[in-house]
């Protein structure tokens, strides 16, 4: 079977040539981010998201095929392939139905079946499979021997053969899948011994649960999952049992005769013994898959609008990574990021030096000429946030709370000691806080994805599909946004197209020795950067105040020379095109199009030229939380309050109201009208009014209502 046969054959709204020629580029090592901006008029404007469709089923294809080969290199070993054999595995679409097929063939331990061939009893199964014979008995007297102490001995090995073939036949296995996937429920029970464990508790409502698999939410699986990995629930798939074996009989049993009666009793052995543990699994590691994506696409979507989320940009920035008994540790950055000064203070209990801390703070702001603060929102952050307020000279700065998920992690990596050798991990916590104010993009690629702390069991999920989406995500947006090549760190440019972490170490370690580059072709002399590395990577990389504006922007300088014919043709240079709104609307696309260049491309061309190098977020604003609350025992039923949106879930999203535990607002109280997507209603970091309609303050439980 060929690639594009196998993705045309899937229910996809992609046309054959898009297809065609998105895995032509695919082949020739192409990015997703480079084919959905450089080569619209191959794919036909496919985006990223349509692009990474037909990557997913090429690699599923690619496994596809491969398993193929090793199981016709297991048949030709075992001298069993015949040449229908190999057909119907050659035409096979999918895994499910090729281990179907291999399945009779496939190695097994020693089975209840493979003893009874041994015992020379494969002929009375076949016989007794014939159903015409009688006097089954008399038959299998036949059958004694050294190892077949009787009839019935011989009868149960034969049945043990039967049950086998029943396991294996294709149709039966497809039948009790269905049933599986229509009507089967997941049922739990609590552990009683742990029923009072308090760690027990968080899964109280699966004690006794009961739900059609097919339908229960994905966060429930996991948490249900979850429950029983830890040992404080059982769970059962279960069917209706008598119905499934009543439809099998009627496909197998065709006399109610001795014969029927044999092999009716090798179906409920095959059923309960093979069948049915067998394919229980098989349907719960599909609804776990599904319960992974549909989590998977959750991460993958917070994880895009924190990456994504408001920079301050290029600003000096005073960061603070708040505490109590060790102090805060305070930093000073440039507008480069880069670390200036840093000490610790104890305005908060048990030292409650606030003089000192607000003489220290005044001090480094105006010595440093700090623009900003930047404050973590962690242990103290509220304090270390009203004693920040109410020094006098921070009255014309803004001050940011900043979600500093992840910070430890960074602080301890060999990022951060590569970063800063001679400061140690509280230092490099407080730098984090900082920098994710300037730029969080920039900032947050240092850290696992996963780390970062937004999504919904992200430690339950499989971890490999998860990396693998969420180093697409991060890719997207590091691309969507550009990368300065003069200022950005090797972790950040390891994500832009093409490159990849050790191209990134080369461009840093070539910016090192040869000082910044002037030109997007200096980037070619580069270590180890070839032709197809600087074709992939160039349109992505910025140079700001370089020799040539267009590398400044996302035209690609395979369009330079088209750039500057457009120009000409206004009777201007290609700098004074660059934000010419008006002459850029007089330009005539139709005129320039050619094989290379088509509307798709000339159209985003122009819209570069209008804002060269625009950055697609949003800037940060500052947000005060409501100063009266202060825990969780200061809140009350109506109370309206600020917050900010800090995870979002497929049942709902938290809220941060500036307390240590954050608020739940369910779906159904995001909007007075159905809401079928979240993502649509909020987004992360968002800012919002939120009511408080319950508070279960055992079980540090808030309950809160979106206010329009």
């Amino acid at each position: 079977m060929q690639l594009f046969n196998y993705i045309s054959s899937q229910t996809i709204n992609i046309s054959d040539s898009s297809i065609k020629n998105t895995i032509e580029l695919l082949n020739a090592d192409c990015t997703i981010p480079f084919i959905a901006r450089y080569r619209k008029e191959k794919t036909g404007n496919l985006d990223e998201v349509e692009i990474g469709l037909i990557v997913k089923l090429k690699e599923e294809f690619e496994a596809l095929e491969k398993r193929k080969l090793a199981i016709l290199k297991s048949l030709e070993e075992q001298e069993v392939l015949t040449n229908e054999l190999k057909i119907k595995i050659e035409n096979t679409k999918d895994l499910t139905t090729l281990e179907d097929i291999y399945l009779p063939y496939k190695k097994k331990r020693k089975t209840k079946a493979e003893m009874a061939r041994n015992n020379g009893l494969e002929p009375l199964a076949k016989i007794i499979m014939s159903q015409r014979s009688d006097n089954l008995e008399y038959i299998a007297s036949k059958y004694i021997n050294a190892t077949v102490e009787n009839e019935d001995k011989a009868l149960e090995g034969a049945r043990h053969i039967i049950a086998e073939w029943v396991n294996e036949r294709t149709d039966i296995r497809n039948l009790i899948r269905k049933q599986l996937e229509r009507f089967s429920t997941i049922n739990t029970k609590v552990v009683k011994t742990k029923k009072e464990d308090e760690n027990a508790q968080k899964f109280k409502d699966y004690f006794d649960w009961s739900e059609n698999l097919s339908r229960i939410p994905s966060h429930r699986l996991l948490a249900i999952l979850r429950a029983e990995k830890e040992g404080f629930i059982r769970l059962k798939i279960e069917i209706d049992n008598e119905n499934v074996l009543e439809k099998i009989d009627r496909r197998l049993i065709k006399n109610n005769n001795e014969c029927g009666a044999e092999i009716q009793l090798a179906i409920d052995d095959s059923y309960k013994r093979l069948l049915l543990p067998s394919l229980t699994t098989e349907a719960m590691n599909i609804a776990k898959e599904k319960a992974d994506e549909a989590a998977i696409t959750v991460f993958t979507k917070n994880l895009e609008q924190l990456l994504l989320g408001a920079p301050l940009g290029e600003t000096r920035i005073l960061a603070i990574d708040p505490g109590f008994r060790t102090g805060c540790k305070v930093v000073c950055l440039n507008k480069q990021g880069d670390l200036l000064y840093n000490t610790a203070i104890y305005p908060n209990a048990p030292q409650n030096n606030t003089s000192e801390a607000a003489h220290t703070i005044e001090h480094l702001i105006k010595k440093y000429n700090i623009e900003a603060i930047s404050i973590g929102n962690g242990t103290a952050s509220r304090e270390t946030e009203r004693f920040v307020k109410n020094i006098a000279i921070t009255k014309s700065l803004e001050v940011f709370i900043v979600n500093e998920a992840g910070a430890s992690i960074y602080s301890a990596s060999k990022i951060a000691r590569d970063e800063f050798p001679k400061e140690d991990i509280t230092v490099r916590g407080a730098v984090s806080i900082g920098r994710r104010l300037a730029d969080p993009l920039a900032e947050l690629v240092k850290i696992e994805a996963k780390s970062i702390g937004v999504g919904q069991y992200q430690h339950d999920v499989d971890q490999t599909k998860l990396k693998k989406s969420l180093d697409t995500v991060v890719e997207h947006c590091v691309n969507k946004v550009g990368v300065n090549i003069n200022t950005a760190s090797a972790p950040l440019l390891s994500y832009v197209s093409g490159i990849g972490p050790k191209l990134a170490e080369n461009i840093v370690n070539h910016r090192n020795q040869h000082g910044v580059f002037t030109s997007r072709s200096e980037i070619k002399k580069v270590a180890r950067l070839g032709g197809k590395a600087f074709e992939q990577s160039a349109g992505f990389l910025r140079i700001k105040q370089g020799s040539n504006p267009l590398d400044d922007s996302g035209v690609h300088p395979e369009s330079y020379s088209l750039v500057k014919n457009i120009a000409k043709d206004l009777q201007l240079s290609t700098t004074d095109l660059i934000g010419d709104a008006k002459k850029l609307k007089e330009i005539q696309l139709n005129k320039y199009v050619t094989n290379d260049f088509g509307l798709p491309t000339l159209k985003d061309i122009v819209k570069e030229l209008e804002k060269p190098g625009l950055d697609p977020r949003e800037k940060a604003k500052a947000f005060s939380f409501d100063e009266h609350v202060k825990t969780i025992e200061d809140l009350q039923v109506g109370l309206v309050l600020p917050g900010i949106v800090n995870n979002i879930t497929n049942f709902g999203c938290f809220v941060d109201i500036g307390i240590k535990e954050s608020g739940l607002v369910h779906i159904s109280n995001l909007s007075d009208t159905y809401v079928s997507d979240i993502n649509a209603i909020v987004r992360l970091q968002q800012q919002v009014n939120v009511k408080v309609l319950e508070v279960d303050i055992s079980r540090k439980r808030i309950q809160l209502k979106k206010e329009n």
